[in-house]
């Protein structure tokens, strides 16, 4: 085992980027779902549960496993993400069933919310305050990259050797940064002890479970109206509870500043339309572009690499340019790419379309690093780990919203083309100009909202908690 402390910073960053690489692969699975279908004999709406499993699960639990880094400590919390996860993948790969493979896709989210709730804690904790950004950069990166890596690998390991190879191969990386891990910082906060939430907590993974659910839910045919209820009662409660709790999950008094609220209503708004590209996108080149399964892969990664290009200059610009005026210009590029996504024709230049889908990307990176930076600066520096699970739940969200109301909105585009006499490339091609344009407005109102509140100005962002005392000690 390797020695607590034997890491120097710049090898302990790698260490959590690999363990957090696992999470951005996952995108290997859509590959594997027609093959997944043939394995199990399964209706094609059945794979939908392979995805909920897990989002749900990680989406649920991650401020709560965030706060519990704060409390214990982020390498503890760090170690069992990797751990679980590297049991879950060979759980996942060796499923005989279906209900077999969604029990070890819960134990995959339990191990991506253990690992990514105190990743970027772990990282930027082994720095300067003053490099913050840049380490907040290449965690982003990492996502960008790993999402463009698993749509790349997934064709060869699935045609090579089955579905369960997207899970398999991933237990190795888990489990060498399991143990490279225990090189790790294992310092635990200090100060008073603090008791854990768990009302509060229970209420927080009863809300999100219900809100995910319901949105699933809202197609025809389907019952969202008894999920949102349980969710807006749940919400409530939580809200209550952490107003009285003397040691809350998350301070809500955050959010009772303005631009910091409206950071993370953009979050979720820029993640809804930017999963339009993984969603639509690959429909598109075959249908309409004709491209072969592995050009399709080739050009959905455009859009993930320049996510993981633009992610590491922004943390750089960060210690340089505000913040909020690097948000600003992230949601801009994200409405600019989606618009002219959305303008393809019957009979696409894919290289233009490529530079639409990579800007687009960019704008992601952007957005994401700005994003992590204000969070972390917002919230005391001791509640680290709960500042990089928001940024990573609210993230989550948009992806899950996204999921439903895009493809909601495309077939109701596309059967009212239909409905009108178009035939079925033309409705198709209407569905995805529409849903494109529609998705565009989204960032589009982040950035007017972000003008009206003054980010071109480069205002500074207030100190958080820890710097005010700091400062008290200093003087």
């Amino acid at each position: 085992m390797i020695r607590a402390h034997a890491l120097p910073p710049a090898w302990g960053v790698w260490v959590v980027c690999l363990g957090t690489l696992v999470v951005p692969f996952d995108s290997a699975v859509n590959v594997a779902f027609p093959a997944i279908i043939r394995a199990f004999a399964l209706p094609i709406p059945a794979i939908q549960w392979v995805v909920i499993a897990y989002t749900l699960t990680y989406a649920a639990l991650m401020l709560v496993f965030g706060r519990l880094g704060d409390m214990l400590g982020h390498r503890r919390v760090f170690l069992l993400g990797t751990g679980c996860s590297a049991v879950a993948f060979l759980a996942c790969a060796a499923s005989p069933s279906l209900p077999w493979l969604l029990v070890a896709r819960v134990a995959q989210g339990v191990g991506a919310a253990l690992a990514l709730s105190c990743g970027p804690a772990l990282a930027t904790g082994l720095f300067p305050e003053s490099q913050r950004s840049r380490i907040l950069g290449l965690y982003t990166m990492v996502f960008g990259a790993g999402g463009a890596a698993g749509s790349l690998l997934a064709g060869v390991l699935v045609q090579s050797f089955g579905w369960p190879a997207v899970f398999w191969f991933r237990a190795p990386l888990s489990l060498a940064a399991f143990v490279f891990a225990w090189g790790l910082p294992a310092a635990t906060p200090t100060g008073p002890r603090e008791r854990f939430d768990a009302t509060g907590a229970a209420l927080l993974v009863l809300a999100t479970s219900a809100l995910l659910l319901g949105l699933n839910r809202l197609q025809p045919g389907g019952s969202a109206a008894p999920f949102m209820a349980v969710f807006v009662a749940a919400a409530l409660g939580f809200v209550v509870r952490e107003r009285r709790a003397a040691f809350p999950i998350i301070d809500l008094r955050c959010f009772r500043d303005v631009d910091f609220s409206l950071l993370n209503a953009g979050h979720v708004m820029v993640s809804l339309a930017g999963f339009s590209v993984p969603l639509l996108v690959p429909f598109f080149l075959d249908r309409v572009a004709g491209l072969t399964a592995p050009q399709v892969g080739a050009m959905l990664a455009v859009s993930s690499l320049g996510t993981a290009l633009a992610a590491p200059v922004a943390g750089r610009l960060a210690g340089r340019i505000a913040p909020r005026r690097l948000a600003l210009a992230g949601a801009a590029a994200t409405a600019l790419g989606q618009v002219l996504i959305g303008i393809a024709g019957p009979a696409p230049d894919l290289v233009p379309f490529g530079a639409w889908m990579f800007l687009q990307g960019c704008g992601l990176g952007l957005f994401q690093v700005a994003y992590f930076e204000i969070a972390t600066a917002t919230l005391p520096r001791e509640n680290r780990g709960v500042a990089g699970s928001l940024v990573m739940m609210t993230r989550t969200m948009g992806i899950v919203t996204g999921a439903t109301v895009l493809m909601l909105g495309f077939q109701t585009l596309r059967s009212a083309a239909v409905a009108g006499g178009a035939s079925d490339p033309a409705a198709f091609l209407t569905g995805f100009q529409g849903v494109f344009r529609l998705a565009a407005l989204l960032p589009a109102l982040v950035v007017a909202a972000a003008l009206a509140r003054g980010w071109a100005k480069g205002k500074p962002l207030p100190p958080s908690a820890g710097e005010v005392e700091a400062r008290k000690h200093r003087g």
